[in-house]
């Protein structure tokens, strides 16, 4: 699991699995978001398994689906509002990590 830490209490990450969220936890991490549109590609688990696990160890998890190429500026905002509103550290997750390093960017005003 390849973590990419942006800021003191931001960092992106793939999709995990629900059972790499333990080790989130471990690491300090109190909430995730989700960046990836359920059945995007086959074979990755949808929101609700891994939300349903973030849940159960203490988690905070919300969902904020972005297609890649069409993240607008109100997507940013979006995002910025939940990094306002969520205990930190908090950990965003795409398929690679790109569009929430995208979304972090635009909620940082770049």
């Amino acid at each position: 699991m390849e973590i990419k830490k942006l800021e003191e209490n931001v960092a992106i990450m793939g999709q995990p699995a629900p059972s790499a969220l333990a080790e989130l936890k471990q690491a300090g991490y109190a909430a995730i978001i989700c960046n990836r549109p359920d059945d995007q590609a086959p074979g990755e688990p949808p929101l609700a398994p891994v939300a349903a696990e973030a849940e159960r160890l203490g988690l905070q998890a919300r969902y904020l689906p972005v297609v890649p190429g069409k993240i607008t500026p109100a997507d940013g905002a979006a995002f910025a509002a939940l990094l306002d509103e969520l205990p930190g550290p908090v950990i965003a997750y795409c398929r690679t990590g790109n569009r929430s390093e995208t979304l972090w960017k635009l909620a940082r005003g770049g």
